[in-house]
């Protein structure tokens, strides 16, 4: 038996959606799980993404071997180019998976540094200490793989993101028999995803959803426009073979939807024939009933290709009255609102809209494992050392309760946040500490341009109370004021007449007050008219609006 410690310390994704990121380590070598990122909730005013922190990778940069990842998810790729930035390490996936982040370090300048390296479900590889199994298994996306990596203590099952497809579309079938081998083999612990753990029964298989479109294509008479994630690939595989089938013409609209598209095509995942396929400016040369649109921006984005359309703002999509609109996705908690305000301007188009109801056959099946998905793993694998991932803290809670009940499968169930540090050794498991997690705020506009706390801070209080700018002219060479100060304020309501007049009095006497001397250091009078107008506006008013006055050299 090796002595030595096993250390798994999950950086995020327990205890949030997104973000999945956990290390694994023995001794002086760590990999890396996924590093993915999350949407941010709406507090976080004007963020674009939130990756985790990684401060615990950075102190340990001599150690960090590679990152290896289950499936090309935002929320398993989506922080590389962050991560990739501050350690370059060998990046490990499959080959559709490693498309999507071929795209994405492009797109941040990253890919030509980058070292990535092709895995195959089945074909075991070693990085130090380490050997990987990658199995494969089924999701909503394709080519996705469940992690077996042996350590020297014994084997790790980190499951990715699955659910048990007894028919996918492509046919690559669901590997029960590598789970069931690895536990008559015995396995030390076993990492499961806990997105649908609330969910009983099974998930439907991905071709349930193909009766819904069927129908969908035999009923509509005018164009159909079908938006659904772009990494959605069986969905616009199925909408392809409709479209052909019933003898549309498609129209790929909107970046992802294309850039997804084109890569499946290239790896062989969708075949297009000859001549289905338009460009979106072609669409006014056919009639409306000969028309299928693919279109991205099933999440209500502002931005988004339906979005746009759905207020007649795009150049290509036009909807019109009698026009029908799919929307194949599930409502991602936090945008209902965004989600439903385009579905009325759809509704205002006089659109037919179609969008998850509950109403059987589906327009939209989850790609994660319901509750006897979930037993059936635990079952084959009958771990050691069971561990909830991938979930807020009730759906790890509800995870950790169900595999406990099974007894006989489970030797013991550990409950672990982000942060926590799972030790294991010849002696059993335990936590030991945790290590600084968190989130950063990043602002995509630039690279990786981070967004601090105190920057959060100054978009709440100007969202919440708005700004004055109080503008003074000084003529450089008296020190004197010219005009009477001028006060603009954006976001703040003044309340009763003669406010902003008693403010612009309360500069002034600042300003008398104010020697040359100070009046010549625009630091010091800056900082005066500041404090005295702070008082004078929250006596008057009991708000805080952020006050930056602005002095004009004359």
């Amino acid at each position: 038996m090796p002595t030595g410690k096993l250390h798994v310390v999950p950086l995020g994704g327990l205890g949030e959606f997104g973000m999945n990121c956990m290390a694994v380590r023995w001794g002086d070598d760590i990999i890396v799980i996924d590093a993915g990122l999350m949407f941010p909730e709406a507090e976080l005013l004007g963020v674009d993404i939130v990756v985790p922190d990684i401060s615990y990778l950075i102190e340990n940069r001599q150690r960090v071997r590679a990152i290896v990842l289950t499936h090309g998810h935002e929320d398993h790729i989506g922080a590389l180019p962050w991560i990739l930035s501050e350690l370059n390490v060998p990046v490990w996936g499959t080959e559709f998976t490693l498309a999507y982040v071929e795209d994405k370090l492009e797109e941040h300048g990253l890919l030509d540094a980058a070292d990535l390296r092709e895995i195959r479900p089945g074909e075991r590889f070693k990085i130090g200490p380490f050997t990987v199994h990658p199995i494969q298994v089924t999701h909503s996306l394709v080519d996705c793989v469940s992690l077996a990596v042996h350590t020297p203590l014994g084997v790790v099952l980190h499951t990715g993101d699955f659910k048990v497809d007894p028919t996918p579309t492509d046919n690559k079938l669901f590997d029960l028999h590598a789970f069931a081998e690895y536990g008559k083999e015995g396995v030390l612990a076993l990492f499961q995803d806990s997105t649908n753990v609330e969910r009983k029964g099974y998930t439907p298989s991905e071709r349930a959803v193909r009766r819904k479109f069927d129908e969908v294509f035999a009923r509509t008479r005018r164009r159909l426009f079908i938006s659904c994630f772009s990494s959605s690939i069986h969905r616009i595989k199925l909408a392809i073979e409709l479209a052909a089938d019933h003898g549309r013409k498609v129209a790929f609209i909107g970046r992802s939807m294309n850039s997804s598209a084109e890569i499946a095509e290239d790896l062989g995942y969708i075949e297009i024939p000859e001549g289905l396929l338009i460009h979106p400016g072609e669409m006014k040369n056919y009639p409306p009933e000969k028309m299928c649109v693919m279109i991205s921006g099933t999440q209500g984005e502002p931005m988004s290709a339906l979005s746009r359309s759905a207020v007649d703002n795009h150049k290509h999509a036009k909807i019109e009255k009698g026009d029908t609109v799919m929307l194949s996705s599930r409502i991602i908690p936090g945008n209902e609102k965004a989600i439903y305000r385009m579905i009325d301007h759809l509704f205002r188009r006089e659109a037919h809209v179609i969008y998850e109801d509950g109403s059987s056959p589906p327009v939209h099946v989850s790609g994660h494992a319901s509750q006897e998905e979930l037993k059936l793993i635990i079952n084959l694998v009958k771990p050691k050392y069971f561990i909830p991932i991938h979930g807020e803290y009730r759906q790890l809670k509800l995870h950790a309760e169900l595999a406990g009940a099974m007894h006989g499968s489970v030797g013991k169930v550990i409950l672990l946040e982000s942060g926590d540090v799972l030790e294991l050794d010849e002696l059993g498991a335990r936590k030991a500490g945790r290590v600084n997690v968190g989130r950063v705020c990043i602002d995509s506009g630039s690279r990786t341009d981070v967004v601090e706390d105190l920057i959060i801070k100054d978009r709440r209080h100007l969202s919440e109370d708005g700004i004055v700018l109080p503008i003074i002219a000084i003529n450089k060479l008296t020190g004197r004021v010219e005009t009477s100060p001028e006060m603009v304020s954006r976001g703040f309501a003044p309340g009763e007449d003669g406010f902003m007049d008693g403010a612009r009095q309360i500069v002034m006497q600042t300003l008398e007050q104010s020697s040359d001397e100070e009046k010549a250091d625009y630091g010091v009078i800056k900082e005066k008219i500041r404090a005295d107008l702070k008082r004078y506006i929250s006596k008057q008013t009991q708000k805080r609006p952020l006050i930056m006055p602005v002095i004009l050299e004359i």
